[in-house]
C-alpha cells in the first residue's frame, strides 16, 4: 500500500544556515502567497531561533512580523512551526521560567502552531517545562533530538531519549540533524525504533545538506516511518542549508510514496522573489562559502546554521593573526588555512570538552574554543588558555549534564582555578524576571503590547530591544547596509607604485640598557620611515619621556582583539595593583565573538600597574598588565 507523507518548508531555517539575516515583514507577505500555492506544503517553520532578534536588528517590531507572516498559512490550513531552544527559548543564554512560558503563550496567539524544542545537551530536564508550556498555550509540543556522530551518541541513545521526551510530554519528535552528520542507516534505525515503541507519534526529519548525507537520510527516514520530511527550496538550498524541494519530491515519489504535486508556476514565483530579496540586500550578508557543500565537516561536525557567523568569525581572527605574524617577519596565513586547522582542533577539543551536541549555542562554544586553541598553537603556546565564560558554565553544569566525560586536562584546568561545579537544575539559577522589566516598560511609558508581546520582547532582547524603541538599531543597520553596498560597487583600485615593495617593518617600541638599567622607549617615524625630530621653530607639545621600567617588571598582553574588562559582573573583585597572580589565575575579560573570554595569566608575580582601562577597546598584544 502506497504511504503519504508530507513536507515542511523550513523557510525561516533557509535563511539563517545561509547568512545573517532573513526576509523583512514586507517580504515576507509577498512571498507568503505562492508557498501557500505551490500546494504541496503541510507546515511551513516560519519564526524562531533569531527571528525575533533579527526584527530588532532591523529596527522592527518582531511581534508584528509573526502576525503578519503567519497569517496567510493559518488561513489556508497549513501549519506553522518555530524553533526554541529549551532553557535558552529564543536566545542563546537561559531565561527564567516566567519568561518561557509567557513565549508559548504569546506564539500561539501569534498565529504559531508548533513549537519545536531542543536542548543544546539532549537533556530532557531542559525540555520539561517547554513541552507543558507549550501546551499550556495551545502549541503542539514537538521534541528535537539533537543529532551528531560520537562515541556516546548511539542509535540506542537517540532511541530512550525519545522516550524520556514522550514521558515529559513531548506530542511529536523532530529528528534534527543539524550539522547534517547523522548516518543515513543509523537515522533510519532511530526512526524505526522510536516508531515501533510509539507508532501514535508524528515523527519528523530535518536533516541540512552541508556534507552531503541528507538526500539518503531523508529517504531512509521515509522508509523506516518519518511523517514529514522538511526541505529548502532554491536559490537557498543545498550548501549549508537544506535539500532541496525538487530534488526529495521527485524521489520520494519514485520510491513509492504519495504526496502532492508542486505548482510549478507559484514554484517559480517563490524562488523568484527570494532571488529579489537577496538581491535587494540579504545577499550582502550571505558568505559565499555557505552555498557550497563540504565533505571536511564530516569530522567537525559543525552545523549549516552557525557557518555564517563561524565565517565571519574567521575573518575578524584571521586579521588579527596576520598582524601578529607580520609583526614577526612570519608569513600571513590564508583563510582555508585557519579553516582547516579550526576542524582539526574541534575533532581534538569536542571529546575533552564532553561530546556536547554541535548544535545552538554549545557549537559555538566549542567553536571559540577551538579557534582560540588553534591560534594559540600557531603562536606557540598552549591549549586552553583562552575558555569562555559561556563554555565555562558548560562544563561546570551549569547548563545541565554533558553527555560524555570531561577530559583530564579540561578537569585539571578547572581545579587549578578554583571552579565549583554545579548539579542541580539549571532553571533554579535564573530566578523569574517578568515583574521587574514590567516596571521599568512602566518607568519608560511603554505599552506591554497586545497580549503581552512587547513585554515578551523586552525580557527575552533587553539591549535589543531598546535600541529598537530608540531608533538607533534601524539607523545602524541602515549604515551597515549603506557601506557593504559602497564598498561592493566601489572599483578596485591598483596599490599606489610606493606601495608595491612595502619597507621592512621598523620598531616602535625599543628596550634601551644604560649602565645595567632598562628603559623601554617609543619610536615615531615620518612618512619616509625615518626617525621623527622636532626643528627649533616647532612649537608642538612634546611627549613625556616613558616611566622607568625596572629590568624585572613583565608584560602581560592581551591574547585578542575585543573589548576588555577586569570583572565581569559587579559582584567580582578587579585584580589591582600590589595583588598577587599565580599562572593559570583569570585576571580579567576580554569580549569577543559573542562571548567573554577569560582572560589568565601567563605568569607568577605582583601587579605594578594595571595598563588596559575597563570597558574599553583594545587590540591583540595590547600590555594589559604589568607584574614583578
Amino acid at each position: 500500500m502506497t504511504k503519504d507523507i508530507k513536507l515542511c518548508l523550513v523557510y525561516r531555517d533557509m535563511w539563517q544556515s545561509s547568512g545573517k539575516y532573513m526576509p523583512r515583514v514586507d517580504q515576507l507577505v509577498r512571498v507568503a502567497e505562492p508557498i501557500v500555492e505551490m500546494g504541496c506544503f503541510a507546515r511551513v517553520e516560519t519564526n524562531g531561533g533569531g527571528f525575533e532578534q533579527i526584527n530588532l536588528l532591523f529596527g522592527e517590531n518582531p511581534n508584528v512580523a509573526v502576525r503578519k507572516w503567519t497569517q496567510p498559512f493559518n488561513d489556508a490550513g497549513i501549519q506553522t512551526q518555530m524553533l526554541e531552544r529549551g532553557l535558552n527559548a529564543l536566545r542563546m543564554s537561559p531565561v527564567p521560567a516566567d519568561v518561557r512560558r509567557l513565549m508559548f503563550k504569546v506564539k500561539k496567539l501569534q498565529g504559531t502552531d508548533i513549537a519545536r524544542s531542543f536542548d543544546g545537551l539532549n537533556n530532557p530536564q531542559n525540555l520539561a517545562l517547554s513541552f507543558r508550556y507549550a501546551k499550556e498555550g495551545g502549541m503542539i509540543a514537538q521534541g528535537a533530538l539533537s543529532i551528531t556522530h560520537s562515541p556516546v551518541h548511539t542509535v540506542e541513545y537517540y532511541i530512550q531519549l525519545a522516550d524520556q521526551y514522550i514521558a515529559l510530554g513531548a506530542e511529536e519528535i523532530c529528528i534534527k540533524d543539524m550539522a547534517g552528520i547523522g548516518r543515513p542507516v543509523s537515522i533510519g534505525k532511530m526512526i524505526k525504533g522510536i516508531k515501533e515503541r510509539h507508532p501514535e507519534v508524528l515523527v519528523q526529519y530535518h536533516g541540512h545538506s552541508t556534507p552531503g548525507f541528507s538526500v539518503a537520510s531523508s529517504l531512509e527516514a521515509a522508509r523506516n516511518g518519518a511523517d514529514i520530511i522538511d526541505v529548502g527550496m532554491e536559490p537557498l538550498s543545498w550548501g549549508t542549508g537544506h535539500a532541496d524541494l525538487l530534488t526529495i519530491h521527485a524521489m520520494l515519489k519514485d520510491a513509492g510514496f504519495s504526496l502532492p504535486d508542486i505548482n510549478t508556476k507559484a514554484y517559480m514565483q517563490a524562488r523568484s522573489l527570494s532571488q529579489e530579496f537577496i538581491d535587494d540586500f540579504l545577499g550582502y550578508y550571505i558568505n559565499p562559502q555557505n552555498r557550497f557543500l563540504n565533505s571536511l565537516l564530516i569530522g567537525p561536525g559543525l552545523p549549516g546554521g552557525m557557518m555564517g557567523s563561524l565565517m565571519a568569525d574567521l575573518e575578524k581572527n584571521l586579521s588579527s593573526l596576520n598582524r601578529w605574524l607580520e609583526k614577526r617577519n612570519r608569513p600571513p596565513m590564508k583563510q582555508e588555512d585557519l579553516l582547516l586547522k579550526l576542524f582539526e582542533e574541534v575533532e581534538y577539543a569536542w571529546p575533552r570538552l564532553g561530546y556536547p551536541p554541535l548544535v545552538t549555542p554549545f557549537s559555538q562554544y566549542v567553536k571559540n574554543v577551538s579557534l582560540m586553541n588553534a591560534i594559540q598553537l600557531i603562536k606557540g603556546k598552549d591549549r586552553w588558555s583562552m575558555i569562555d565564560e559561556n563554555t565555562w558554565n558548560m562544563i561546570l553544569g551549569k547548563s545541565g549534564r554533558l553527555p560524555g566525560e570531561l577530559g583530564d586536562e579540561i578537569l585539571a584546568l578547572a581545579k587549578a582555578q578554583d571552579r565549583e561545579f554545579y548539579t542541580g537544575n539549571p532553571q533554579d539559577l535564573y530566578p523569574d524576571a517578568l515583574d521587574s522589566f514590567a516596571e521599568k516598560m512602566q518607568e519608560k511609558g511603554w505599552d506591554r503590547g497586545q497580549d503581552d508581546e512587547e513585554l515578551l520582547e523586552y525580557a527575552l532582547h533587553p539591549s535589543q530591544y531598546e535600541a529598537y524603541k530608540s531608533g538607533e538599531a534601524k539607523q545602524r543597520f541602515r549604515k551597515d547596509l549603506e557601506e557593504r553596498k559602497a564598498a561592493k560597487s566601489a572599483p578596485e583600485q591598483a596599490p599606489p607604485a610606493s606601495a608595491a615593495t612595502p619597507a621592512p617593518a621598523a620598531p616602535r617600541q625599543m628596550t634601551i640598557d644604560v649602565d645595567g638599567v632598562k628603559y623601554r622607549v617609543k619610536v615615531a617615524y615620518d612618512e619616509q620611515g625615518a626617525e621623527t625630530t622636532a626643528d627649533d621653530n616647532s612649537t608642538a607639545a612634546t611627549t613625556p619621556p616613558p616611566a622607568e621600567s625596572p629590568a624585572n617588571h613583565r608584560e602581560i598582553t592581551a591574547p585578542l582583539e575585543g573589548k576588555f574588562f577586569l570583572t565581569k559582573d559587579s559582584g567580582e573583585k578587579a585584580v589591582k595593583v600590589g595583588d598577587q597572580v599565580r599562572e593559570g589565575d583569570t585576571i580579567a575579560y576580554i569580549e569577543s565573538m559573542k562571548v567573554i573570554n577569560a582572560v589568565t595569566a601567563d605568569k607568577s608575580g605582583k601587579v605594578v600597574e594595571v595598563v588596559a582601562q575597563h570597558g574599553t577597546d583594545i587590540e591583540e598584544d595590547d600590555v594589559i598588565f604589568r607584574i614583578s
